[in-house]
Parts: C-alpha cells; structure tokens; sequence
C-alpha cells in the first residue's frame, strides 16, 4: 500500500500538539479532507473522534500513541514515517448502528466503533426487557445497565464489566450487562452481528436510563435498537508486529 499524500490530526493534549508540529516539519502534508492517509495523533478516544469525524471519507487512518493506554493506536516514533504507512496492515471495521427512542418522543440515531451502553441516571436500578430478532430473550433485567460490544471494543469497558474478549474475526458480539443484580446469574451473551437487538425500557418514569453509543449520550431513552450497520466501512492501519488481531489475543492471556 502506497499513500501520495499525509494528512496529520491530533488531540489537545499538550503531547499530541508538540509531536504534530515536529512530524509537520519533518514529512510534507496537506490538510485531511485532500489526504488519502490520516495520521491520528492521541490516546483511543481521540482515535474514535477522528474515525467518527472522517468517516463519510473512508480515508484510511494510522494512529500513534500521544494518551494513555493506546489500544487503537501504534508506537509513536518520529522516524521512518512513510516506509511505516507503507507496511501498514489495515483493518476495516464496521461500528453498531443505535436508534434510541426518548420519552418526549424524539429519536436520535449514533454510531459506535467500541459499544453501545445502557445506563442507569438516578440511584434506582434500571429494568430493561431485551429482544433480539424480535424475540424476547429476557423479560426483565435489573442492573446498573447493559451493553453490546464490537471485537475492537471488547477490551475497553466490555472487558471491565467482565465481558468476553473477542477475536475480530469470531463474526460475533458481546452482550454483556453492569452489575447485573436479578437475573443475578445471567452473564451475557455472544451475539451473532447480523442480529437486532431492542432494549425496551421499563418504569422509565421511576427508573431513567441513558444511551451511549462511544461518546454520544442520549439521555432518558424508553427504546434502544443496535444492530451493525454493514454500509460504513472504516479503516484503521496498523504496524505489522503489533497489529490489532494480535493485540486482542495477547490482551486473553493478560496475568
């Protein structure tokens, strides 16, 4: 793969500004709506920001590691940029469409790349009914909330309410509920990624519960569909030696 030309984009931090002035002095570049490659500089959610905000574009995106834990992202390093993009593996992803239905009757639509989460706003617990395929698969759930995992997302915050890890190529996600407290020994479920899921909200007068779908909230839902949507494709690029598939399976036998 062979890019003609670089585009680079970078978070607020004060570590992504700096090392995108230095790699601006150091490779030519044009601005991201002209480039064919963008090099995202920042942590995951500056990745998921770039992603959402070029992804009418399908330009393939490489990022490098200016935040923290940097899943999504490659080594930073200033050298040897060009030959690094041509070596790059991509890895096409297709986020989970949501649809959240508001009690004041509105209806807002978002696309996530890691998950789409329920969950509780007040000290109550949520109750939810789940359907999947039109199916009611449980009646009535109460927890702190619940959500669905793509295999990119599913070691961030599905892993951290103990949901399973899964490799990108399984065709499958993670349903995996917070603080599940009746039924108290239902843990999930894998989900096929063709399937439609409808979460329907109960009490919601009593019990109100917000949608996030990455970083878009929608705030006092009674309805929630997610189901992936097959038509937006988006490209991420990846060092050879550390690429994403790699990265998750290694992330499974973590001490």
């Amino acid at each position: 793969m062979s890019f003609s030309s670089i585009a680079f984009v970078a978070a607020e931090s004060e570590a992504a500004m700096a090392a995108m002035a230095r790699l601006s002095r150091l490779y030519p570049h044009v601005p991201p709506d002209e480039a064919d490659v963008i090099v995202a500089l920042g942590g995951d959610g500056f990745m998921l920001e770039t992603l959402h905000r070029f992804r009418v574009r399908r330009v393939p995106i490489f990022g490098m590691n200016r935040g923290s834990v940097g899943f999504l992202m490659n080594t930073y390093s200033e050298a040897n940029l060009r030959m690094r993009l041509d070596r790059a593996q991509p890895v096409v992803l297709n986020p989970l469409k949501m649809r959240a239905r508001t009690a004041d009757g509105g209806l807002s639509e978002a696309l996530a790349m890691n998950e789409v989460s329920l969950l509780r706003q007040t000290r109550q617990a949520a109750k939810l009914r789940i359907r999947i395929d039109g199916k009611v698969r449980l009646d009535e759930l109460v927890c702190d909330g619940v959500l669905i995992s793509t295999p990119a997302g599913s070691t961030a915050y599905n892993l951290s309410a103990h949901g399973p890890i899964l490799p990108l190529g399984a065709g499958i996600n993670a349903l995996t509920p917070i603080s599940a407290f009746r039924p108290r020994r239902w843990r999930g479920a894998l989900l096929p990624q063709s399937a439609s899921v409808l979460f329907e909200i109960l009490e919601t007068d009593k019990r109100p519960v917000s949608a996030v779908a990455d970083y878009t909230e929608v705030r006092d839902v009674i309805e929630v569909e997610v189901r992936q949507d097959r038509d937006t494709d988006l490209e991420l690029l990846f060092d050879p030696e550390h690429n994403l598939e790699e990265r998750i399976l290694a992330e499974q036998f973590m001490p």
